[in-house]
């Protein structure tokens, strides 16, 4: 017994050191970290005044809401005092894509997006023939500042338009340089007038480089400026007789008018918004859609959806704070999604000079923007004319691209569901259901793989994935194969089973290692296989301890027809047939379909690494099959050439300077 007659809960008073800390907080801006026992961040926020915003979280009665829930699980508080709300937003954001906090509105940190690129010129004596003849390519990857680069486009969509269009008007070509270098007669793009023919010399470079000069203002919105001159430059071959080519230039702006006619939104407004973000939010079901549009040029390229996450507990978090600074009016959820978008998107940089908005945002985030990307940034949210269209566009959209969101996961939910009930599963977890798949692919016995994927909360978890090598098997023995990627998968998280179990019988200690969420058991395993995959992932099952009855093969049907699929158990009942339109049937081939996928694409790679090593290679510009082949010749494989020097390079037949340098850049 304790001496001490007063018991003291130990969480009681960690809530009293919480609130003294809060309490003994400045009235200055910063950013607040709220923490749970195991240490993981719950939120992240910014204030203009720490000492109103936290102490709102605890005066108030929140109930059994989702911030009431919340506030329960803090037990620690971390704050950063700034100069500025502007130095509070940029941290703020960069705290939440560190840490992933549970109750913020996250989205994906994905920026990798097209551009169209006209390669650059080059005058040195050894360079190739076709450097001196710009190409027009669809580009994704690290910038090259001897190249010139157009965009962002939201799609590969949008530059692969571009790139049909400006071939129709300006004709510049897109084949690669080996390609190029070896013609001896016109291709099929010339014949169609979509490529004015340089490699067989049918244009002059200065020609060429004159439509590659008015491409490149096309592309920077000087559309009029490009209609000018082409019709300067016809009126000039006409005054001095030459009418085959001002023919030629006629049918140019020709076509040229045709596409400006085709351009579904064009704002002539000014050159100081011929770059613009256009940015539509619809929040309905729990779900958000943010559609980005985006207008370059005085041209409108299309659009591309973005859907967040945590959108239910961030917004009801959001709403309930919103008025702690200076009673301001508490923001919408479509207000507090559109911040969050605006503050991840691009405080890293990439504003354009206009952001057309749907809703109006905090004008110090805006302020904010206009600070850190050193150009000054304009937020509008009722516009006129073309923005207005622009506008309208974009909202329908994101109307659009959330209904479809949510038609296909009401239909996941409901194939998930429906699966449940065939296997006779309780479906009160129904949206923390997990299945993992196995599949094993190989080419004779050659370079061997197991995949392994992840179906959970209705959905592919592609992040999740992971594919096994297998090694020390006779080739091609398939169960072998899978013997080996279930014991590499499951012997560590069965020990962690049983480690858990013991702890449990010895003692009702809450602060148990607790495995990682990827690593945790699934409620389901799917092996592509029937009887005789099902009897190996049953030994394997049985020797780590683990329960059988989560183990289920997808055997084929009669004929191997696609939709006569049975499901094998490892627990000895009967098989299950499910019939050609069942919702269960599409989900498990779904699934399994997926991972044979997966395993296909790795077994290849694996392939064409072992066999030559040259698949970094192939990625590279300029480097086709026959000097591929001469590289690996003369180096001894691909690692041999990723250790050569540029001038090493340069003594193999076929490549020059600028190509020796691009291959060693790519390998190293």
């Amino acid at each position: 017994m304790s001496d001490n007659p007063e018991h003291v809960d130990p969480a009681q008073a960690q809530r009293e050191r919480l609130l003294a800390d809060v309490a003994a907080l400045p009235g200055l801006p910063g950013v607040y970290r709220y923490f749970d026992a195991q240490g993981g961040v719950l939120y992240v926020g910014k204030a203009r005044d720490l000492k109103k915003r936290v102490s709102s979280y605890f005066q108030k009665q929140h109930g059994g809401t989702r911030i009431g829930h919340m506030i329960t699980k803090i037990v620690r508080m971390e704050t950063t005092v700034v100069r500025s709300e502007a130095e509070a937003l940029l941290l703020e954001n960069n705290l939440i894509k560190t840490l992933n906090p549970r109750y913020n509105i996250l989205f994906r940190d994905d920026k990798s997006y097209p551009y169209l690129k006209i390669t650059g010129t080059s005058n040195s004596p050894s360079a190739s023939s076709a450097s001196r003849f710009p190409r027009m390519v669809y580009y994704r990857g690290p910038v090259d500042q001897r190249h010139h680069y157009f965009g962002p486009y939201p799609s590969a969509w949008a530059v692969k338009e571009s790139i049909q269009l400006l071939q129709k008007v300006f004709r510049l070509r897109t084949c690669e340089d080996t390609v190029f270098n070896n013609r001896s007669r016109p291709c099929l793009l010339h014949q169609i007038k979509r490529c004015s023919g340089p490699c067989v010399a049918l244009i002059s470079p200065d020609d060429y480089a004159r439509d590659v000069a008015n491409a490149e203002r096309f592309l920077q919105g000087d559309q009029q400026q490009v209609m000018d001159t082409l019709q300067a430059q016809m009126m000039a071959h006409a005054d001095a007789l030459q009418f085959e080519q001002a023919a030629e230039i006629r049918n140019q702006l020709g076509a040229l008018s045709r596409v400006l006619h085709q351009q579904a939104v064009e704002d002539n407004t000014g050159a100081a918004t011929r770059d613009a973000d256009i940015l539509a939010v619809k929040v309905h079901g729990g779900r958000a859609c943010v559609n980005l549009a985006m207008v370059r040029g005085g041209r409108h390229l299309g659009d591309r959806p973005f859907f967040p996450v945590h959108v239910d507990d961030a917004t009801t978090l959001g709403a309930e704070s919103a008025t702690d600074d200076a009673g301001k009016t508490v923001s919408s959820p479509e207000a507090l999604v559109l911040e969050a978008f605006i503050a991840q998107h691009y405080l890293d940089g990439g504003v354009p000079p206009l952001l057309v908005l749907s809703h109006p945002v905090d004008k110090a985030l805006i302020d904010a923007l206009t600070a850190h990307a050193g150009v000054k940034v304009t937020a509008q949210h009722q516009p006129r004319d073309a923005r207005r269209a622009w506008l309208d566009m974009c909202i329908k959209g994101a109307d659009l691209r959330l209904a479809q969101l949510l038609a296909e996961e009401g239909s996941q939910q409901a194939r998930t569901r429906a699966l449940l009930d065939v296997l006779e599963i309780d479906a009160e977890a129904l949206d923390t259901f997990r299945i993992e798949c196995f599949d094993i692919s190989h080419t004779a016995g050659e370079a061997t793989q197991a995949s392994c994927v992840v179906f959970e909360n209705h959905k592919m978890r592609s992040a999740q994935y992971r594919r096994y090598n297998i090694e020390g098997i006779t080739g091609g023995d398939d169960y072998a194969a899978m013997r080996q990627v279930l014991m590499r998968r499951y012997g560590k998280l069965a020990a962690q089973v049983a480690k858990r179990v013991e702890e449990l019988e010895d003692t009702l200690h809450e602060d148990m290692v607790i495995a990682k969420p990827e690593l945790r058991l699934p409620d389901l395993v799917l092996v592509d296989g029937g009887r005789g995959q099902v009897s190996m992932a049953r030994e394997v099952f049985e020797e780590l301890g683990l329960d059988l009855g989560l183990i289920i093969g997808v055997e084929k049907g009669e004929g191997r027809k696609v939709g006569l699929e049975e499901l094998v158990f490892a627990d000895g009942r009967e098989k299950v047939t499910l019939a050609k339109d069942s919702a269960a049937l599409m989900l498990v081939a779904q699934i399994r379909d997926e991972a044979h996928r997966f395993a296909i694409t790795g077994m290849r790679a694996k392939r064409a690494s072992v066999r030559t090593g040259g698949s970094k290679l192939e990625d590279i510009d300029g480097v086709g099959p026959k000097k591929r082949a001469r590289l690996l010749q003369r180096f001894g494989g691909v690692r041999g050439v990723a250790s050569a020097s540029v001038d090493d390079l340069l003594t193999v037949e076929g490549i020059s300077k600028d190509l020796a340098e691009a291959i060693y850049r790519a390998l190293h």
